[in-house]
């Protein structure tokens, strides 16, 4: 690629097959209950946003992931971006998706087959 020194040269990562591209979350230096950890224990940090997600896992209805959804992830399979400095993007195989968060004001993702069943049942006060 011949990029002109005058144009702005537009890149970006586009993850192929049944995978996404996440920004992982900076790694915690301090606890939430304010204990301050050394270099050597860094908590490992395996959550992260999703920036892009493939045409692919887009249409697969039986992975309900956006982009910008925060996800928790298995780091083993993924595969660095050196596409910025801090390098914080990953290539992560849809199956090493865990979770996604969900806040209780979203929707509820759209599942195949028992649409709806659960919605017609009374509520159980035992």
């Amino acid at each position: 690629m011949v990029a002109i020194e005058d144009a702005p040269v537009n890149e970006f990562v586009e993850p192929l097959g049944m995978r996404v591209l996440i920004r992982k979350d900076e790694s915690r230096h301090q606890t939430r209950g304010g204990i301050v950890l050394p270099d050597q224990a860094e908590i490992p940090t395996i959550t992260g946003r999703v920036v892009e997600v493939s045409l692919q896992v887009e249409r697969d209805a039986d992975f309900p992931i956006e982009k910008y959804d925060k996800v928790l992830f298995h780091p083993k399979n993924s595969i660095p971006v050196d596409f910025e400095q801090n390098n914080l993007l990953y290539v992560v195989p849809i199956e090493d998706v865990v979770a996604v968060f969900r806040r209780h004001d979203d929707q509820k993702p759209l599942r195949r087959g028992k649409a709806g069943a659960d919605d017609d049942r009374p509520a159980d006060d035992t």
